[in-house]
């Protein structure tokens, strides 16, 4: 497994990209739950973000890529607004292990 960040390090919702041997992945904290996804668009095949770590719309309420505006779902990486409805974002297997985010 791949440690990617304490708990504590993900806002209520927020997200935080990572660069690993995995590559570019990011993720996305909602309440309880850790969501981890790789960080690519499935438009463009491009990064999500602009700025580091902001991979959220204004309001934190879905995933939102920067260059066209495609809008994901946090729990699933459906995308629901945007150039790509009905695509996803690749999902990634992670754990929270005693407030520790891991990538399977």
């Amino acid at each position: 497994m791949i440690r990617l960040c304490s708990i504590d390090e993900l806002q209520d919702p927020g997200s935080k990209g990572f660069h690993n041997e995995r590559g570019h992945v990011f993720a996305v904290r909602k309440g309880d739950q850790v969501y981890v996804y790789e960080n690519s668009c499935p438009h463009f095949g491009i990064n999500l973000e602009w700025q580091p770590d902001q991979f959220l719309d204004s309001e934190k309420r879905l995933i939102q890529c920067a260059t066209h505006g495609a809008q994901f779902l946090i729990e699933t990486g459906e995308c629901i607004a945007g150039p790509c409805p009905g695509d996803m974002l690749t999902v990634l297997d992670c754990e929270v292990s005693e407030g520790v985010v891991y990538l399977k």
